[in-house]
């Protein structure tokens, strides 16, 4: 299991049961960013890779 899996399984656990929009996540990465600049590039990879069509080829 990767450290990252915790995080993302406590969103789930935590949230798992809400909806929310597209534009609410860009909101919150963007809000993320901002409070950690060091982050930045690994969430536009993040964005970028949410964007893209499934079909598309990595």
């Amino acid at each position: 299991m990767y450290f990252t899996d915790r995080g993302i399984e406590e969103l789930e656990k935590r949230r798992g049961d809400e909806e929310v929009t597209l534009a609410w996540v860009a909101d919150q990465l963007q809000a993320f960013v901002d409070v950690h600049p060091e982050f930045e590039t690994a969430v536009e990879r993040l964005a970028t890779w949410l964007a893209r069509p499934e079909d598309d080829d990595l």
